[in-house]
């Protein structure tokens, strides 16, 4: 069974998706609740592959599964190594985190919810995993798929309006995908990540700059998922937009373009790429600085808290995108702390933000930011499914969980968490990973590295400065605001993210050693391709004379 665990986190979210859709929406609880228990299950896996990649060394850090039974790269290939497994654990926690919040009311805001939110998990878990072009390409597109319906999830006019930007744009980023997949295909003849990692430096000097357009096109097509400015002009009206627990989630897709970027630098473009080395990373370096000014600017013009965590997304993007490109092993490894400790920040960032903006819908619409737009819930499905023993609350509101006493308290104690990990300040984790990513940079005397290093420090204090002026809006100047309604199953994913960022800053230097056994491996590709075309497929009657095997023998009756 052990040995094929590594296609659980791509079949388990499929299967549960396909029996929640034979659920139907109309029996919500049982369909909240199988839900759930997939989502714990596919955490549990994360969980068992995260331990196996760290319990392994050179060769057998590497999990390959041939799941069409035929070797690189012939046939279908995924690839487990600390860098997927750690992602898969990250898209685990957020995957669930959100699907609990939603139990308080939001599921119940359209159709197929936990399918969407399913089939989304398939996706990504297949992007981390997979080691061919093609089927990163399928996965994207499975990914994108569920993200159009879980971005128009809740319908209003705002969602479809951005909900139209955003599909336009994804459908050119995979037009791109597939003309530089194509093109990539065309010059080496493969599609498999390890192969074209051994074949680039054997590539002859008049193929090189083809492969180099091929490689520009694709990445284009990256780096509009990674939210590099100029191509993130959709992001944050398409993130802000979204329901709460959908837009926690695409906290995580931007980590998606990040994830394949560093993976394809580095296996593609390592210093023994020959005439390729390096290619590209000036562009992610200076794209990522532009794009971290970019976000830190936006973040100090927002005042509506949702766009303020979009913009968080594109600051945590860029901050990223400029470590790929720098190309330094001891500030990745500090990046890679920074991954998964700001992708739960802005996800609980995400739910707090929908519990602040509902609690000011019956503000007369004169004292709403020029920004804010009143977007409310249809609950119209949920209205039908009421039973007659259903509780009611005095508005005629269906109970769902218990409301918490000193809600405002307590959202705002969150708040002030998220402000202290989104801004970088102590003592959380968010100051670990910026201060861990700056002291490497210190030890540069490079204008390069010292500009970065002055972005990221600004951008920590604009920061600040935004979320402290939205924090002193919404908690202390209303006089006679209403206290909000905070249901259990709303705060309880907030507190649980926040806690494991207190549980990451903890264990800091564990987890450190982990990132900088990622990047040793990152920046050595050669573990890599050996494992992957190294990887023989099971005789069978069929493959033993191909593999020059013995066919193997019939069980006896």
């Amino acid at each position: 069974m052990i040995q094929h665990l590594l296609v659980i986190p791509v079949l388990l979210p499929l299967l549960a998706a396909c029996l929640l859709l034979l659920v139907g929406d109309r029996r919500h609880r049982s369909q909240a609740t199988l839900g759930g228990l997939a989502l714990l299950a596919n955490l549990g896996v994360a969980l068992l592959l995260l331990a196996q990649a760290m319990g392994g060394t050179g060769p057998s850090a590497y999990g390959v599964y041939l799941p069409s039974n035929w070797e690189a790269p012939f046939g279908i290939v995924l690839v487990l190594d600390r860098l997927s497994a750690m992602m898969l654990v990250v898209a685990a926690v957020v995957a669930l985190m959100a699907q609990l919040f939603s139990l308080a009311r939001w599921d119940k805001a359209g159709a197929h919810f936990h399918v969407l939110l399913q089939i989304q998990v398939m996706g990504v878990n297949g992007a981390f995993l997979t080691g061919d072009l093609f089927n990163l390409f399928v996965f994207f597109e499975v990914m994108l798929a569920a993200s159009y319906g879980l971005l128009l999830h809740g319908s209003g006019p705002s969602r479809v309006k951005a909900g139209l930007h955003y599909v336009t744009i994804n459908l050119v980023a995979s037009s791109l995908f597939l003309v530089g997949a194509s093109m990539i295909y065309g010059v080496t003849g493969t599609l498999n990540f390890a192969d074209l990692a051994a074949k680039i430096p054997l590539l002859a000097a008049q193929d090189r700059p083809l492969l180099h357009a091929a490689c520009a096109v694709l990445a284009v097509a990256f780096l509009a998922k990674a939210a590099m400015w100029p191509l993130n002009a959709w992001l944050v009206p398409a993130y802000s937009s979204a329901s709460a627990p959908a837009g926690a989630v695409f906290a995580l897709l931007t980590k998606v373009g990040v994830y394949v970027l560093l993976r394809l630098s580095t296996l593609w473009f390592s210093p023994q790429a020959g005439d390729s080395a390096g290619f590209g990373s000036a562009w992610l370096l200076w794209g990522g600085m532009g794009t971290l000014a970019f976000g830190a600017l936006g973040m100090l013009a927002s005042q509506r808290p949702a766009r303020l965590a979009g913009f968080a997304v594109i600051v945590s993007s860029g901050t990223l995108l400029a470590v790929v490109g720098l190309a330094r092993p001891e500030v990745t490894a500090g990046a890679l702390y920074y991954l998964p400790t700001s992708t739960f920040a802005v996800s609980a960032f995400f739910l707090i933000a929908e519990l602040m903006e509902r609690s000011r819908l019956s503000e007369t619409r004169s004292r709403l930011a020029p920004e804010d737009e009143e977007d409310h819930l249809p609950f119209a499905l949920a209205e039908q499914e009421l039973n007659e023993d259903t509780n009611l609350d005095d508005q005629q509101e269906a109970l769902i969980g218990r409301p918490i006493p000193a809600a405002t308290a307590l959202l705002g104690l969150a708040f002030i968490a998220c402000t202290l990990l989104v801004a970088g300040l102590p003592p959380l984790s968010g100051f670990v990973g910026k201060v861990l990513m700056l002291s490497a940079l210190l030890k540069d005397t490079g204008t390069v590295a010292w500009t970065l290093l002055t972005l990221v420090v600004l951008s920590g204090l604009f920061a600040l400065v935004a979320l402290s002026r939205v924090g002193m809006r919404f908690f202390w100047a209303p006089v006679n605001r209403a206290a909000p309604v905070l249901r259990v199953a709303e705060f309880l994913p907030i507190a649980l993210l926040v806690l494991l960022c207190g549980i990451y800053t903890v264990r800091a230097e564990t987890v450190m050693a982990y990132t900088r056994s990622t990047v040793q491996a990152l920046y050595t590709p050669a573990g890599y391709v050996q494992a992957v075309m190294g990887a023989r497929p099971l005789p069978t009657a069929t493959n033993a004379d191909r593999l020059g095997l013995p066919p193997p023998q019939a069980a006896a009756p």
